[in-house]
């Protein structure tokens, strides 16, 4: 349910066409994240050591730290190989762990097949609203090209074209 003090706000959408098959794209974005993910982006308190996604439905996202912890930062709310994915991003906008679901954005990852061994990789993160007032901090943020999903999608495609 949107937080009703905080106006809804437009996601953020990104894509890039990669050239691989749908499962191996896939498999690369959510089995071997920790190949692609930068070990700059996390939430933990000391530097990151490993990036899991956990396969299924209530999966985990998490991080792995020199200090041996362990940070959760999703949660698997759908799960479609190799079509789809949707989890639960539980970061807030001061960048700490949100348990609460009412106030997670969401992140959907689809994977489109297009022909002659190449997938459309889409990424849709929506909900900021659900934030509360840093929403709009988030979605900008996460938006950046440098940084955000664009940046993001840029390395996952050096590695899944390697992969593959």
């Amino acid at each position: 349910m949107p937080n009703a003090s905080v106006p809804e706000i437009a996601p953020v959408q990104v894509s890039i066409v990669v050239e691989a098959e749908p499962e191996l794209a896939f498999e690369v974005f959510t089995a071997e994240l920790d190949s692609w993910w930068p070990r700059s982006h996390h939430i933990g308190k000391s530097p990151m050591t490993r990036s899991v996604m956990e396969p299924g439905v209530g999966g985990r996202c998490y991080s792995e730290h020199e200090d041996g912890s362990s940070v959760q930062w999703g949660k698997v709310l759908a799960w479609d190989p190799p079509k789809s994915f949707v989890m639960a991003w539980q970061v807030s906008p001061k960048w700490q762990f949100e348990a609460d679901p009412a106030q997670c954005s969401e992140v959907e990852v689809n994977f489109t097949p297009q022909g002659e061994g190449h997938t459309l990789v889409a990424i849709e993160h929506r909900h900021f609203e659900r934030h509360g007032e840093g929403g709009d901090v988030m979605r900008s943020q996460v938006g950046n090209d440098a940084g955000g999903w664009g940046g993001l999608l840029k390395l996952y495609k050096a590695k899944v074209e390697v992969a593959g």
